[in-house]
C-alpha cells in the first residue's frame, strides 16, 4: 500500500482537484468540479472527465468525495462522480452554519440542511483504504473550512490538503469577507497548520499565477513558514489583520458565486426542480 496523488488544474477557476488512492483500488475525489456556464446555465464534465479516467485506472473503489469548503467560484462534480462510481459526499460541520445563512437570502424554506451524506467533525478520522486520514477544522475564510491531513503508510512526509486557508507562499492567504469570515480566526487556523512538521507536504486548492510562473498545486509547511507574504514567521495578529482587510477590499465578488454556493451547499446538486424535472437555482437582486 502507498499514498498516491494525482492533481488536476482548472484555469477557468483556478482550481485543482486532487484523486488520492492507496495502491489498493481504494480512492477519494477532493474538490472535484464541474464545468458551468454562465450565461446558457449548462453545465458539462470537461474537467472531470480525466478525473473519472483516472478512478477506472486504479481500480473503480471510488470510497470519498471530499469538499474542504462551500466553493464560491466553482460547482462541485461530488454527485456526478458519486452517481457514476458512489461513494460518500462528505465536508465539514460548518456547513450548517453556512447553510443557515444563505437560506435566507435564497429563500429556502423547504431545502434540508443535510445534503451530504457525512459531516465532519473537527479531529475526527476516516479511512481511505489502507489509508488513514484526519479533519482539522480551519475556520476563517468561511465557517465551514477544513483540511484533511493523510499519513504517507511508507513514512513519508503526511499530505494536507488546505483548502482555501492558503495559497501559494506569493499569494498569501484566502479572503476574510465573505459570511462568517473572520481574519482573527483564520490567522489562528493558518497557525494551527503551520504547527505541523515542517516537511507535511500542502496541496492547494487555488492558485491565481502571475505570469512569471506556472500554476503552483504544492508547498510546504517549512516553505509557507518562511514566504508566504501574509503568514510567514513573525507575522502578529494584527499585522495580518491589517494586511487581509487590505487586500479585501479590493476583491470583487467571484463570478459565479450566487450559482456555485447554492449549488454546493447541495453538496453539488441544485436545490430546486420544476414540475416537469428541470432543476434550477435562484438569482436573488440586490442581496450581495
Amino acid at each position: 500500500m502507498r499514498l498516491n496523488i494525482a492533481h488536476w488544474f482548472d484555469a477557468a477557476s483556478g482550481s485543482f482537484s486532487y484523486l488520492v488512492d492507496d495502491g489498493q483500488g481504494n480512492c477519494a475525489a477532493i474538490d472535484s468540479v464541474l464545468g458551468y456556464d454562465l450565461i446558457s446555465g449548462r453545465t458539462d464534465t470537461n474537467c472531470l472527465n480525466p478525473i473519472a479516467d483516472a478512478v477506472r485506472t486504479r481500480g473503480g473503489r471510488l470510497q470519498w468525495l471530499l469538499e474542504t469548503h462551500v466553493h464560491a467560484d466553482h460547482l462541485s462534480a461530488a454527485q456526478v462522480m458519486k452517481g457514476t462510481f458512489g461513494g460518500q459526499v462528505a465536508a465539514g460541520s460548518g456547513v450548517r452554519e453556512v447553510h443557515a445563512h444563505f437560506a435566507r437570502i435564497f429563500d429556502w424554506q423547504d431545502v434540508e440542511a443535510t445534503a451530504f451524506d457525512r459531516l465532519f467533525a473537527d479531529g475526527e478520522t476516516f479511512a481511505i483504504g489502507a489509508l488513514q486520514a484526519r479533519v482539522l477544522h480551519v475556520p476563517g475564510h468561511t465557517p465551514a473550512d477544513v483540511a484533511y491531513l493523510i499519513d504517507d503508510p511508507q513514512g513519508g512526509p503526511p499530505a494536507l490538503f488546505v483548502g482555501d486557508t492558503l495559497f501559494a507562499p506569493d499569494l498569501g492567504t484566502a479572503r476574510c469577507d465573505f459570511p462568517g469570515g473572520n481574519a482573527d480566526t483564520l490567522y489562528k487556523s493558518v497557525r494551527r497548520l503551520l504547527a505541523l512538521p515542517a516537511d507535511t507536504r500542502m496541496y492547494l486548492c487555488h492558485d491565481y499565477p502571475p505570469r512569471t510562473r506556472a500554476p503552483l498545486h504544492q508547498s510546504t509547511v517549512a516553505e509557507q513558514r518562511a514566504h508566504n507574504v501574509h503568514m510567514h514567521e513573525g507575522v502578529a495578529p494584527a499585522q495580518f489583520r491589517a494586511r487581509r482587510s487590505q487586500r479585501d477590499a479590493e476583491l470583487s465578488l467571484p463570478r459565479l458565486m450566487v450559482p456555485a454556493v447554492q449549488f454546493n451547499l447541495m453538496a453539488g446538486r441544485a436545490p430546486h426542480t420544476s414540475s416537469e424535472g428541470v432543476p434550477y437555482l435562484r438569482v436573488p437582486l440586490d442581496s450581495f
